[in-house]
């Protein structure tokens, strides 16, 4: 044990999911150095306040890379049922709501609480930034904002990535990563709205479940309306699969023959208006629109096989073409980062700089909504901790 007061046995950058999870696990001394003004921010606001802190069915198919293999050895060595055993020996109650998704039942500052618990004797300087750090001969040296240096042997990087920049993001971590000639993948605003203008300002607060499609991907959720464009579970979803230039795909009927309803409908009452018909399994306020949009209207018996299907190829294959998205403010992820190419899969260190690890969100990996980027922070944390103490 060091008796140093200046020197630590690893500093970590970054007091949020990865970072405390990380020092967590870690044995000597540890210190966690944040700009924030109180750990684990993100987990604070996260879930609507009580933190989707994992998914029962993470796995690596769940997340984003562009070594999609990267994440196995973490994800597979520290599982989700690891982090569920650690929330329920502190007692904490959890749910879950849908689709796999665990949720507090009463706040996500449970989910902090227990991760300073296991923290044990870590040091944490909140308000506080690295400016510099140098190789030594000892591993790092590491100066903070306040002019002072500390040793550390090992360095870790947990800073997260841009998004939500009103807590405090930033891309210091990339920095670090170019500082040591780390290669990076450009990086974007993930899991966010999509923007139209004002496009869909008369559907404002409309909220279906759809099948929304990209590139080859697709997810059934919702889709919300609003007068900036769309988000809800499926965008947010799909946003981290769109790029510039692309289109996506709304499918307002996922499930079930829409064309052959129609025909029914058209034997039975077929004197109606089929406006009538579509606004009585679609909202009546979308129906209108898209009648308006495509120019639907008559008598449903008047419309040919042909015409119904066109009319169902509206509703189910509605190509958009985004403006661009809501950017990193309201993005929940970061996509992009360090290259996984530059690090070890099994234990987090750079490649080329030993005693430098990146952890969590700054790592070219992003998982899907629905608490997989929670279990990448625990597992990737987890996996640099192990790695370090088997060092000490």
């Amino acid at each position: 044990m060091n008796t140093d007061l200046n020197t630590y046995d690893t500093i970590i950058l970054g007091a949020g999911a990865a970072g405390m999870m990380c020092a967590a696990h870690l044995t000597g001394r540890v210190l966690l150095v944040d700009q924030s003004r109180a750990v684990g921010e993100k987990i604070r606001i996260s879930g609507g306040g009580r933190c989707n802190f994992t998914n029962m069915g993470a796995a690596p198919a769940n997340f984003i890379s562009q070594n999609p293999h990267f994440v196995k050895s973490a994800l597979s060595r520290y599982t989700q049922w690891d982090f569920i055993e650690m929330v329920a020996h502190h007692g904490i109650a959890y749910h879950e709501k849908t689709l796999g998704q665990l949720f507090c039942d009463e706040t996500a500052k449970d989910i902090i609480t227990m991760l300073q618990a296991e923290m044990k004797g870590a040091d944490v300087r909140l308000r506080t930034t690295v400016t510099s750090v140098e190789r030594s001969k000892t591993g790092f040296a590491v100066t903070l904002d306040n002019g002072q240096t500390l040793q550390t042997r090992s360095f870790v990087v947990a800073c997260g990535g841009k998004s939500i920049p009103k807590m405090g993001a930033s891309g210091l971590g990339y920095q670090i990563a170019q500082k040591f000639d780390l290669p990076l993948i450009e990086t974007r605003a993930g899991l966010v709205p999509l923007t139209f203008g004002e496009m869909f300002a008369p559907l404002t607060g409309l909220a279906v479940n759809a099948r929304v499609s990209c590139g080859g991907t697709s997810f059934d959720e919702a889709v919300l309306f609003t007068h900036r464009g769309l988000s809800g579970p499926a965008i947010l979803q799909i946003s981290s699969y769109w790029a510039e230039g692309k289109a996506i795909t709304l499918n307002l009927w996922p499930t079930g023959d829409l064309l052959e309803k129609l025909r029914n409908e058209r034997q039975i009452s077929g004197r109606r208006d089929i406006t009538t018909h579509l606004a009585e399994w679609l909202p009546k306020k979308l129906i209108s629109y898209l009648a308006d949009l495509n120019g639907w209207g008559g008598k449903l018996a008047d419309h040919s096989d042909a015409a119904l299907a066109e009319v169902v190829k509206a509703i189910t294959e509605w190509q958009l073409h985004p403006a661009g998205t809501e950017g990193y403010r309201t993005a929940e992820v970061t996509l992009g980062g360090v290259d996984t190419d530059a690090l070890s899969s099994k234990t987090m260190q750079a490649k080329a700089v030993k005693g430098l690890y990146f952890i969590g969100e700054v790592v070219d990996v992003t998982g899907w909504l629905g608490g997989y980027n929670f279990q990448w922070a625990w597992s990737s944390g987890w996996a640099a901790a192990m790695a370090i103490n088997a060092e000490m």
